[in-house]
């Protein structure tokens, strides 16, 4: 495709009016290939540039954004050198190279959202983000509101303080549990922030609860829902608009407390 200005580009994206696009150009909120543009002559390419607006891409076309249910057993990574299954190989679609956004250990189940846009992948996973993640999680007894309030204050771990955006007793979930071992006696809700490797498990540990069960069931305003263990499905553009905007809006309100 030829070059083109840059409010073309955004009014044929269906972004705003040309007026407007100029507006945002002028504001320094438009950026091709990382770099802020606010000349109203400016140009770019729309096949080979990443235009953005804000921080997000103005031509989504060009990324594909899926939800995954993933069972246990999967590994969370783009190949294995051990020949262990991936979560990419419940996900064939074609020639488009997804990536996993964040980590999710192979016997931890949930919410994995697979993609190639990068812009959204380092949104969702910087620890700088705090995009939040909810887990349902089953163990073996009910911890004591002692030490779920301890989970909150935070402890410390190999060197790393982990820390509970919230933790509450909840309620079993419906349906049949993929379990190997004995079932859970009590289901907790956990929100996360920072998302430390297997973060949960350490926390929970700490005050003597094991681990039977671990369920993602939420990344920012997504939520996994009725969707089937090892199914997937592709994000809606509004999924995507809002997962940008939990990101930003954590990082907005960062930099305010900062200023």
């Amino acid at each position: 495709m030829a070059v083109e200005r840059l409010q073309k580009i955004l009014s044929n994206a269906g972004v705003a009016s040309r007026r407007v696009a100029e507006e945002f150009i002028l504001a320094g909120r438009v950026a091709v290939n990382g770099v802020t543009l606010t000349a109203l002559g400016a140009r770019a390419d729309p096949d080979s540039d990443e235009v953005t607006l804000d921080g997000v891409p103005v031509l989504r076309g060009k990324y594909r954004y899926f939800l995954l249910n993933k069972p246990r057993g999967f590994v969370t990574t783009a190949s294995d050198e051990l020949g262990r299954e991936t979560v990419l190989d419940l996900v064939p679609i074609g020639d488009v190279v997804l990536h996993p956004v964040g980590r999710l250990d192979a016997d931890s189940e949930g919410l994995l959202i697979l993609t190639n846009d990068g812009h959204l992948t380092r949104l969702l996973t910087h620890p700088s983000h705090e995009v939040e993640k909810e887990y349902l999680v089953g163990v073996d007894a009910n911890p004591s509101r002692a030490d779920l309030a301890r989970l909150v204050r935070g402890i410390d771990s190999e060197g790393e303080r982990l820390r509970a955006a919230s933790i509450s007793l909840a309620a079993e979930p419906s349906g049949d549990l993929q379990l190997d071992g004995a079932p859970p006696a009590a289901w907790l809700l956990v929100t996360l922030k920072q998302g430390r490797k297997r973060e949960i498990r350490r926390m929970l540990s700490a005050i003597g609860r094991d681990v039977r069960l671990l369920r993602r069931i939420r990344v920012g305003p997504v939520r996994l829902s009725d969707l089937g263990t090892g199914a997937f499905r592709e994000l809606s553009d509004d999924e995507v608009l809002a997962l940008y905007a939990a990101g930003k809006r954590v990082e907005s309100a960062r930099t305010s407390r900062v200023l």
